[in-house]
């Protein structure tokens, strides 16, 4: 509340104990160093600065002025409605309250009157003087109760925000439903009542309860019951806004639903916790007997609560759900595991472009021998163009289409041919490598293979010497040309010797000391021949472990490799002479 400039002036303070001279009124102005002579001879008393008379009737702020003898000389309408007794002309002493009136008195007396304090008309006002010429007295009244509850507003105010602000520090913390509900059931138990209740959404006939008391921990309850025994909480868990406490019964408040040791509360809040399109839950505040009920103002707080709580268990509960199902769909892309099929050693390495991601391009399978492939083991080894996701959508088509044309397995062209069409047919704009290889274990121990290569690099035949050569197979790609042309080699595998299976991954891998040089099929094949002898798992170990070392933290491409090795012959142990 502004004053006017009139009442700004301040009282004059006594001289110090040190100061020896003071100021003395002249009625004519002399020189300055007669007045410093003058000052310096006779001290005298300090005097109080006045300010002029301001008239008071169009004063907004409530005040009066009174003069030395205690009578008032001029009030104003907002000081007359607190002092309906007091006009001008009226003593102090007679019309206002003794506070006030002593206050005046003691403002006569003294040279620094000071600001008074006490009550009218049943709130706590402020007084504060302004000395005239004469002796009289201006008193501005201010209403320092109104400050009061300001500030106590405020610091509700702040205490709210605070609250708030640990809400969605601690909710935002976690993508964890259940810790969400404890974290909610905690907090509100804490600042918001002696007891709170978190209700999941209702499925089934049993009713999930995450129950929360002041300083003990969130405890899990699942019962048996009719949400509808808890008045008002089927409607906050179909997201209807919240019945005032006022209107629910706390004496229907069913035990199963209270804390263990709670007794019968004395006031009941429900409200719902709003999630994305649906609720998220209920959150039901409990209060004691001792305790007072809910007041508007908390109300308004615990829905601002229940409103962040819902957001953050309905944010967990999405990802919980979007988590599962991309659990599901990945597992359903990862390459499987290998071991020996059909008397054939196998073994598979898989890295994807990125260490965040699990599958990408590149893929293989191997199926064992069935009908249609004439008793010979089917091993598909792949890559699509592109990596991550949406690589790893369209590799997944292909598996599940090279699954469903398993019958026509022992004719490797027709297979191809088949994949190409249902690729060019579909949407996708990729397109893939693929080497289809038929594996079959012979009486010798040795391995029958047929090789076909579609636009993928060509396998590598590791034999026991050390040597390694290229298998003898070409093809074009598939998913771009209307016709996809390929070659097939048969070979033969010795026992111990092994046929690799890789994607451009491995050997377009860049690193070296700039970073910039290929592995090449060069680096591949000395690797290769260093395997000679080796199970088939040594050897996808040997090569992506070399690989993965020449990429280092740099960028890389999906990597796949396969071995199908024939088991070497176990050495007969002789038996006692």
């Amino acid at each position: 509340m502004t004053r006017p400039a009139e009442r700004t002036d301040v009282t004059a303070h006594a001289p110090s104990a040190h100061q020896s001279t003071a100021r003395k009124p002249s009625p004519t102005q002399a020189p300055p160093t007669a007045r410093a002579s003058a000052e310096a001879r006779a001290p005298v008393p300090h005097r109080v600065a006045t300010t002029p008379r301001t008239p008071l009737d169009h004063v907004p702020p409530p005040a009066l002025r009174a003069g030395p003898d205690g009578l008032v000389r001029e009030i104003n309408d907002a000081a007359a409605l607190l002092l309906p007794r007091t006009i001008p002309g009226s003593p102090l002493t007679d019309t206002a309250p003794a506070w006030f009136a002593g206050a005046h008195a003691r403002a006569v007396r003294e040279d620094l009157p000071g600001i008074a304090r006490g009550a009218l008309d049943g709130r706590t006002f402020e007084a504060s003087p302004v000395r005239h010429e004469g002796g009289e007295f201006t008193w501005w009244l201010r209403d320092a109760g109104e400050e009061e509850r300001l500030r106590a507003a405020l610091r509700t105010e702040r205490a709210r925000n605070a609250l708030l602000d640990e809400a969605s520090t601690q909710l935002l913390s976690s993508l964890n439903a259940d810790r969400a509900l404890a974290i909610t059931a905690r907090l509100a138990a804490r600042h918001l009542a002696d007891a709170a209740v978190v209700v999941s959404p209702w499925r089934g006939r049993r009713v999930e309860l995450v129950l929360g008391v002041a300083g003990g921990a969130p405890l899990t309850r699942s019962v048996r019951a009719d949400p509808a025994e808890v008045p008002g909480l089927v409607e906050a868990l179909q997201g209807f806004p919240p019945v005032p406490s006022r209107w629910l019964d706390p004496a229907q408040y069913p035990d199963w639903a209270l804390p263990e040791g709670f007794g019968t509360p004395a006031s009941v809040l429900v409200t719902p916790m709003p999630g994305h399109g649906v609720p998220a839950g209920a959150l039901v505040l409990l209060r004691k007997e001792s305790g007072r009920t809910f007041g508007d103002d908390e109300e308004s707080l615990a829905r601002l609560f229940a409103l962040r709580a819902g957001t953050a268990v309905s944010a967990a509960l999405l990802y919980a759900e979007q988590a599962a199902l991309t659990k599901t769909l990945t597992r359903e892309l990862l390459p499987p595991p290998l071991h020996r099929v059909d008397g054939i050693d196998l073994a598979g390495g898989y890295r994807a472009s990125a260490d965040r991601e699990r599958v990408g391009g590149d893929f293989y399978d191997v199926h064992p021998a069935a009908g249609g492939t004439d008793g010979e083991c089917f091993v598909v080894l792949g890559d699509v163009c592109g990596k991550g996701l949406e690589a790893a959508i369209l590799t997944g088509k292909i598996r599940n289409t090279l699954h469903a044309l398993l019958p026509l397995a022992a004719d490797h062209q027709r297979v191809l041919s088949l994949l190409n069409a249902a690729l060019l047919t579909s949407h996708h704009t990729r397109f893939a490598t693929l080497v289809l290889a038929s594996a079959r274990a012979e009486a010798d121990g040795g391995v029958r293979l047929r090789v076909t290569s579609a636009g993928h690099p060509q396998p590598l035949l590791v034999r026991t010497d050390g040597t390694v050569e290229q298998a003898g197979t070409h093809g074009t790609l598939v998913g771009v040309l209307p016709e996809v042309r390929a070659t097939t080699d048969t070979v033969r595998l010795a026992p111990g010797e092994t046929c690799l299976l890789y994607t451009d991954g491995i050997t377009e891998a860049k690193g070296g000391p700039l970073g910039e040089t290929l592995f090449g099929e060069d680096r591949l094949s000395r690797a290769a021949s260093e395997c000679a002898g080796m199970p088939a798992g040594a050897i996808v170990e040997r090569v992506r472990m070399l690989a993965e070392q020449w990429v280092g933290a740099g960028r890389h491409d999906d990597m796949a490799v396969v071995a199908i090795t024939a088991p070497k012959r176990r050495q007969k142990t002789a038996g006692p002479a």
